[in-house]
């Protein structure tokens, strides 16, 4: 469960401090990290070591200790020196060594459940009894974050998400998967919308200062009041990644709660927008018009409809905006001033943009 590193980093720490030299292998004799260079030469005292009913030993110049994960062998621990100092600083690095293992045993434990939790795995009653059992609270606010990279995954980056984004000893960050890190966030009583923007963005600036990945996306659930809720909020988080991705390509943080139509669209099934949009349009993409249209309609949604400030914007007379959307109104059937029209030409270029996404799955 320790990785190689993390004993390396503790081996030097104790170096640095008692200057003694130290090096720790797995029980069948191979050197795992340490401080001295010709750790390979002790590889047979470390096996006979391991079989021999002793906890600990002095042969060839250094000092040897066995340290136990639930009573079976997980490691043995060498320190260089024969005296009773060198003695004393083994058992002193292997009492370190069991410290570790125990809070990294505890963090499994803690992990493993909420990687079930998140996935929706146990009952009811095993989530109240495993949380009181590993002194996790069930009634306070969390929200579930996912980050996505542009790399997969492994143990050190996981690590190195915790040390950059594990500021509260509550907080849980771990991954179900090779693509995603998932931040539970434990929340105070008066966060809402405004705080969890907050937090998405420090997250997304620490991990591009950090890593350079200018392609991180972060999306986040609904608050939760209680642990049993905690794989809603995932579930909506993970919805927030994938249709963020079709409908707002453009923003690195999606909220689930501003999705909108976007998300009743992505769960429809592709006949039936498919059906949709030769029922509307007779068989014509309205993605297929020229860019100067695509761009009229774009500009004139995001001025709510506006004649006048539409033309503004695209610098345009207004009767030659007034022009454009007679002649749109000529080749669809649809008046984009007309409120429903706009309605249905709107949600048609979603169901488009969407079916396009779908297909790029497919192949």
């Amino acid at each position: 469960m320790i990785t190689n590193q993390i004993l390396l980093n503790t081996m030097e720490g104790l170096k640095g401090i008692c200057r003694v030299d130290f090096c720790v292998y797995d029980t069948e004799g191979k050197a795992l990290a340490g401080t001295i260079e010709n750790g390979q030469e002790y590889e047979d005292a470390v096996v006979s070591f391991g079989q021999s009913p002793a906890e600990s030993q002095a042969i060839q110049g250094c000092q040897f200790f066995k340290i136990f994960d639930e009573q079976q062998l997980e490691y043995i621990l060498l320190a260089v020196g024969e005296g009773e100092d060198a003695y004393m600083l083994g058992r002193l690095a292997a009492f370190q060594i069991q410290n570790l293992l125990v809070a990294y045993k505890e963090r499994f434990d803690k992990d493993n459940f909420i990687k079930n939790l998140l996935l929706d795995n146990l009952l009811l009653v095993d989530i109240y009894n495993r949380a009181k059992k590993l002194h996790i609270d069930t009634e306070v606010k969390r929200v579930i974050f996912i980050i996505e990279t542009s790399h997969e995954k492994d143990s050190a980056a996981l690590d190195n998400v915790r040390n950059l984004l594990g500021g509260k000893s509550k907080d849980f960050i771990t991954a179900v998967d090779e693509k995603n890190i998932i931040v539970v966030k434990e929340l105070y009583p008066r966060d809402g919308s405004r705080e969890l923007d907050k937090m998405a963005k420090e997250m997304l600036a620490l991990l591009r200062e950090d890593t350079g990945d200018e392609r991180i996306h972060i999306a986040y659930g609904t608050v939760v009041n209680d642990i049993k809720e905690v794989s809603k909020s995932y579930k909506e988080a993970k919805l927030a990644l994938d249709v963020g991705k079709i409908f707002f390509d453009e923003k690195d943080i999606v909220a689930y709660s501003t999705l909108g139509i976007g998300r009743l669209i992505y769960q429809l099934p592709l006949p039936l927008c498919k059906m949709f949009i030769k029922e509307i349009f007779e068989g014509k993409s309205p993605d297929e018009f020229d860019e100067e249209t695509l761009a009229t309609i774009n500009k004139f949604f995001e001025n709510s409809l506006n004649v006048s400030e539409t033309s503004r914007q695209l610098y345009i007379h207004r009767n030659t905006l007034v022009y454009r959307l007679d002649k749109l109104q000529k080749s669809t059937g649809l008046d984009l001033r007309v409120f429903e029209d706009a309605i249905t030409f709107k949600i048609a270029l979603m169901v488009v943009k969407y079916m396009k996404y779908m297909e790029t799955l497919e192949y």
